[in-house]
């Protein structure tokens, strides 16, 4: 889903925070979550959960059913 990378990517970005670090943080392989954000395979609801829970966004933002954070 490339709206769900895009704003992964833009969210990470706009903390500084690497791939790598995210990953960990999150509890996933570095290269399951390079895999994420590169529109390469498509996350599970848990993981797309705890990413929202960590960026205080609403999973709905991510998903691009709304544009609100």
């Amino acid at each position: 889903m490339e709206i769900l990378a895009q704003r992964m990517r833009e969210l990470r970005k706009e903390r500084k925070i690497s791939q790598e670090v995210l990953a960990k943080e999150l509890g996933v392989a570095w290269l399951s979550y390079q895999r994420y954000e590169g529109n390469e395979r498509d996350p599970r609801a848990p993981f797309i959960k705890a990413f929202a829970d960590y960026f205080n966004v609403s999973t709905d933002y991510l998903l691009g059913r709304t544009d609100v954070k």
